[in-house]
């Protein structure tokens, strides 16, 4: 082996090394499974996501008057009729809380675009603060409100 190639594996060597991971100290976010983001009411199927705003394009961001920033949260909702994947009109409430059991406004909206209908609804959250999100829905033209959907996220703001 020649001086260079093995300089350039010592000091790759080095390199590895010194990468060495977090350390014990570092306070690294543990993954999380994957989570449903639907649910099958019946005759529609209810899709959903949280995210934080900041991650939204200015340009949506602007045109749907959405406050862009990572201490804030929006949650989307979108209802869709099985027999013809078509977007429909509903009734959607939302109760939102926090692992100490605090209650979050969310207010919905509705958003329609072209064929698309769906709602959004903002509040304002902290650093790894787990929100835990429990809606309803009523589609139009259906007689009752359906069972409760429920789930988690947890946000970063940093």
């Amino acid at each position: 082996m020649t001086i260079s190639k093995t300089l350039i594996s010592l000091m790759f060597l080095a390199l590895v090394s010194a990468c060495g991971g977090p350390g014990d100290s570092a306070d690294v976010p543990e993954a999380q499974p994957a989570e449903a983001s639907s649910a099958d009411i019946g005759n529609h199927v209810v899709h959903f996501s949280a995210q934080t705003t900041d991650q939204l394009p200015q340009e949506v961001a602007r045109a749907y008057q959405i406050q862009r920033s990572p201490e804030r949260a929006m949650l989307n909702v979108s209802i869709l009729r099985k027999s013809d994947n078509t977007s429909v009109s509903a009734d959607v409430a939302v109760k939102t809380r926090n692992l100490t059991q605090q209650l979050k406004n969310v207010e919905m909206r509705q958003i329609k675009e072209q064929d698309a209908i769906y709602y959004i609804g903002e509040t304002k959250i902290a650093n790894r603060e787990t929100l835990i999100f429990e809606i309803t829905v009523k589609p139009e033209g259906e007689e009752q409100i359906s069972d409760v959907i429920r789930f988690q996220r947890k946000f970063y703001t940093d």
